[in-house]
């Protein structure tokens, strides 16, 4: 099994500025660094791709979905502005060598209403039509898309594997998956191995985040159980460390973390790290 460490742990947006956070994980001994494309511009994809190179860890890609990057928009241009982000991260994942770009791309991040029956539909019928461009697109670059169900709290559309393989069997692309969040689905599973084993082969990535999004091990995330799970399915795609810090405003108050949830961000990724490692070899 091999781990990663989101550069969401210490920088937003990553940048040639922050290429040493490379060298940082790498020297916890992470296998992979997933980027999260905030900024497309401020992606040196040549410069990434040297250092990269030179400590040998691999690349993932993730997205992230605001208000201007949603395929399910009432809005016709912003679905357009939505496939082309999406179009541009499976662009970047290319260059990088990533297998696939995650996110919950279905959507705008945060956008939490009650729509009727009609509305709700309408919001579907776009978002899988939106999933299939990007799907044939990221098909012929020989990319995955990983679809993350989000708690309620951070969007009304997708919020569980039994809704992402609805969604899934709507777009009808093999190369479509889902990336599973164990912050999200404390949230909203009622058992989480469950879960895991019910997204089965469509699993293409995994977030293995405590149930405050610190460090994994100093919560109550079922972690024996949800390794058992991912066993039992032969999962052997990432297991990502996932969290926030609360130096960065714009970030924390997008996903209202408002306390520092570790000694340190590094302590989140080296004892996170150490942690599910443990979990693994026992």
């Amino acid at each position: 099994m091999k781990f990663g460490a989101s550069t969401f742990i210490w920088v937003s947006p990553f940048s040639n500025d922050t290429l040493d956070l490379i060298d940082k994980v790498k020297n916890m001994g992470f296998d992979y660094i997933e980027i999260c494309i905030e900024d497309p511009q401020t992606i040196d994809t040549a410069s990434i791709r040297n250092r990269l190179n030179q400590t040998g860890v691999e690349a993932l890609v993730c997205g992230a979905f605001g208000a201007n990057r949603d395929i399910s928009s009432e809005d016709s241009g912003i679905r357009e502005k939505g496939v082309e982000y999406i179009k541009t991260c499976i662009d970047i994942a290319a260059e990088l060598n990533s297998p696939l770009v995650s996110g919950p791309m279905y959507s705008a991040t945060g956008k939490t209403r009650l729509l009727s029956p009609a509305e709700k539909k309408q919001q579907w019928d776009w978002a899988v039509e939106n999933m299939r461009i990007v799907a044939d697109y990221a098909e012929s670059k020989g990319i995955k898309l990983a679809v993350e169900p989000l708690n309620r709290f951070e969007t009304d559309f997708i919020n569980t594997v039994e809704q992402g393989l609805d969604f899934l069997e709507k777009v009808d692309r093999d190369n479509v998956g889902l990336l599973l969040d164990t912050f999200h689905m404390n949230l909203e599973e009622k058992n989480i191995p469950d879960a895991i084993k019910r997204a089965g082969s469509k699993l293409f990535n995994f977030h293995s985040c405590e149930n405050d999004r610190g460090t994994p091990g100093t919560g109550h995330i079922p972690w024996n159980d949800v390794f058992q799970a991912l066993n039992e399915i032969s999962y052997d795609g990432p297991v990502v460390i996932e969290s926030f810090t609360t130096e960065i405003k714009e970030i924390a108050r997008a996903v209202s973390q408002w306390r520092p949830l570790a000694p340190s961000q590094d302590s989140i990724g080296s004892d996170g790290l150490r942690f599910l490692k443990r979990v693994v070899s026992s």
